[in-house]
């Protein structure tokens, strides 16, 4: 017998109300998901697309000084550069950052030794790359900071060269930098990480001169460019975008509120340079390059203080 009853026909008409309404939301969340995945895929394209653009960048040449004290020369631009942080004490090559959510950062051997690229670049190639973040085949190079590098003066760029034909053999193969597929996604939804420097470069133009060493504002934004990649372009500090959250805030190195440059002095920064530390606080070197900066004469780091202490003051964190 049917069933007529007034309420068992508002219960039946509730059951399929909530059956079509289940059906609509698996629905939707079906193609939610179908859309994540297809704008996921597109990311990651779009990214691939960026890695294997050509960039057609002319041969440059510098002069290449053989005298011990170039020579010299080169190693300590080398290593107040970072160059050495990043490819090793022998330019064996290192891991440098292994985040899944990012992938990983592996600089080169750059000697002649097994695994190494040293025997297989010319002098052009190893400018490309470290003027204009850009391989033998034109394709960009992943994080190599070429924005700071395409400043370096001839001068400065061939003594470096120098020291890097002199190094010993080492064998060590390491792997290329690569990118998880998180990290595409996080390559092309955020411009604060510098993924593909070469993006960033105007290779066609003229370089810009560099200016006289001397204890100048000027001399000292040359010396400080690595800087920008932690406190940030305006040099105010704040969270790193895109680094682990552990990592400390960088401090403000303006003299705007809660700037520490003021406080320091001119004797205590270079201080802080030269041990890591200032009035018994001491600063990690895994994330203060102050153990490259140390190589930095008292002279280039009063430049460097200068530069700072010009620069217009900012709120912390606004880099």
């Amino acid at each position: 017998m049917e069933n007529t009853h007034p309420q068992g026909i508002y219960k039946f008409g509730m059951e399929a109300g909530l059956k079509a309404t289940i059906k609509w939301i698996g629905i939707a969340l079906g193609g939610l998901l179908g859309l994540l995945i297809l704008s996921a895929l597109a990311l990651y394209g779009l990214g691939q697309m960026r890695l294997r653009k050509i960039y057609k960048i002319a041969g440059e040449s510098v002069a290449i000084p053989v005298d011990a004290a170039s020579l010299s020369e080169g190693k300590r631009i080398f290593q107040y550069r970072g160059c050495e942080a990043c490819h090793g004490e022998q330019l064996q090559g290192l891991v440098y950052m292994d985040n899944p959510a990012i992938g990983q950062v592996i600089t080169p051997n750059l000697t002649n030794g097994r695994g190494g690229i040293g025997g297989s670049l010319t002098d052009e190639d190893l400018i490309r790359a470290i003027r204009h973040g850009v391989r033998q085949d034109g394709t960009p190079l992943l994080f190599m900071p070429s924005t700071e590098f395409f400043y370096l003066s001839d001068g400065d760029l061939g003594k470096v060269l120098a020291y890097i034909h002199s190094m010993k053999p080492v064998d060590h193969a390491v792997p290329p930098s690569a990118l998880s597929f998180t990290g595409f996604m996080v390559m092309n939804v955020t411009n604060a990480i510098t993924f593909l420097p070469a993006e960033l470069i105007p290779h066609a133009q003229p370089r810009p001169v560099v200016p006289e060493p001397g204890i100048t504002p000027q001399y000292g934004a040359y010396l400080s460019l690595s800087c920008m990649v932690c406190h940030g372009a305006g040099m105010s500090g704040g969270e790193i975008p895109g680094f682990p959250t552990e990592w400390p805030a960088p401090p403000n190195l303006t003299s705007g509120p809660g700037g520490r440059l003021p406080a320091w002095g001119q004797a205590g920064f270079i201080e802080l340079m030269r041990t890591g530390s200032k009035h018994g606080r001491a600063i990690g070197a895994g994330y203060m390059p102050w153990k490259s900066y140390r190589h930095m004469s008292d002279d280039e780091l009063r430049a460097v203080y200068v530069d700072l202490m010009s620069l217009p003051p900012r709120d912390f964190g606004s880099r």
